[in-house]
């Protein structure tokens, strides 16, 4: 899906990663605006590199247990950049609360993400 939409990653650092997707044919609804479920999925691709950036991965998965997303503005321009920043992070969740931008700092939305951390158990 992050391939499919040409999500790239340009920060990723403990707590706060920022990514681009373009808006095109593949993330525009029928009317021609940004489609709600591909920025969701721009939403839940930082928030998840994110966590996968704090854990140790031979020890732990994430898994998104929850997303809620407020759609609050449009734009004109080719790409929206979002910018997620941990809010909490426990041993066995974390939260990060992403914003969506244009290049002109206009907010588009601003969504929440809850990924649960959980254990991996060794192969017997």
């Amino acid at each position: 899906m992050i391939e499919h939409l040409g999500i790239k990653y340009t920060e990723l650092s403990a707590g706060r990663v920022t990514a681009t997707m373009p808006i095109d044919e593949r993330t525009i609804q029928p009317m021609k605006r940004l489609h709600g479920g591909a920025i969701m999925t721009l939403a839940e691709s930082v928030g998840s590199a994110g966590s996968l950036a704090i854990v140790d991965r031979t020890c732990f998965s994430v898994l998104g247990v929850e997303i809620s997303g407020s759609h609050i503005g449009t734009t004109s321009e080719k790409m929206v950049i979002a910018e997620a920043n941990i809010v909490h992070q426990g041993a066995s969740s974390h939260v990060w609360e992403i914003h969506v931008k244009d290049k002109n700092d206009t907010l588009i939305s601003v969504c929440r993400l809850t990924n649960r951390i959980i254990p991996i158990k060794p192969k017997e």
